[in-house]
This record gives C-alpha cells, sequence and structure tokens, in this order.
C-alpha cells in the first residue's frame, strides 16, 4: 500500500474512532455506564493517534511505533512548518493523551462536561490534521 492511501486509511480510522467514541461517551453518560464511558474515551483518544499516524507519514513517510516516537516527530514536524507549530498538535496529542486516555481511561476519572469538551477537541484535531494534509497534496 502506498503512502498516500495509508494515510488515507489513517484519517478514515480516525474519523470511525471519533464518531464511535463520542456515541459511546454520550450513551454511557446517559446511561451512568462508566464503563461504556471509559471505553469511549480510549476510541476518542485513538481517533487522535490515527489523525497523528497520516500526518506523520505525510510529512515522513514513518508511522511511528510508540507515543514517544510520536511525540518526537510531532516536535520535528512543528520545527519544520509553520503551520503545524502555530497549531500546537504536539501540545494538543499530549493533552488528549492525559485527559482521554490516563484520566478517563485508566483512572476513571468521568468528567462529563471536560469530556464534552474533549470530544469537540478531538474533531477539531482531526479537521486540522486533514487540512493540513489536503493542503500539502495540493502544493
Amino acid at each position: 500500500m502506498r503512502a498516500k492511501e495509508r494515510v488515507q486509511m489513517f484519517i478514515e480510522d480516525s474519523w470511525s474512532f471519533f464518531r464511535r467514541g463520542a456515541e459511546e461517551i454520550k450513551e454511557g453518560l446517559e446511561e451512568e455506564d462508566a464503563l461504556r464511558i471509559r471505553d469511549g474515551a480510549e476510541k476518542l483518544w485513538n481517533a487522535v493517534v490515527s489523525a497523528a499516524n497520516a500526518l506523520i507519514l505525510s510529512y515522513t513517510d514513518i508511522v511511528p511505533a510508540s507515543h514517544w516516537e510520536r511525540r518526537k516527530l510531532l516536535d520535528k514536524l512543528e520545527e519544520e512548518d509553520p503551520e503545524v507549530e502555530k497549531l500546537g498538535l504536539r501540545d494538543r496529542y499530549g493533552a488528549r493523551e492525559r485527559y482521554l486516555h490516563e484520566m478517563t481511561f485508566y483512572d476513571g476519572i468521568i468528567d462529563p462536561d471536560m469530556l464534552r469538551r474533549e470530544m469537540e477537541k478531538v474533531k477539531k484535531f482531526i479537521e486540522d490534521v486533514q487540512r493540513i494534509i489536503s493542503s500539502r497534496s495540493r502544493g
């Protein structure tokens, strides 16, 4: 599979994780089902990971093997591309990791207002990544 096709696959996966995660969180909050909320938060986190993979692959032809490598490569992209830096994608990646993956999924801290904001932030992260990739492929 060519890099361009893999980038598209990561974007599609990202949106699928987003839709499923947001739905699980909404239903989990309505049903007061902590496990469902935690699973939804992990799917939202996977949406961010997939989007970051798409972005990194589009620049470097590398799919990161770990969260540490992903953060390092996002740092590198911020050094190379003013748009990536301006959007603060590495910091946003780290924030989603903290709130969704660590606090909600692992620690079981459920803050409905924070989770609603996180859903919007994940959506915006994917949209920003998709926009950067699109502008690069046109340019």
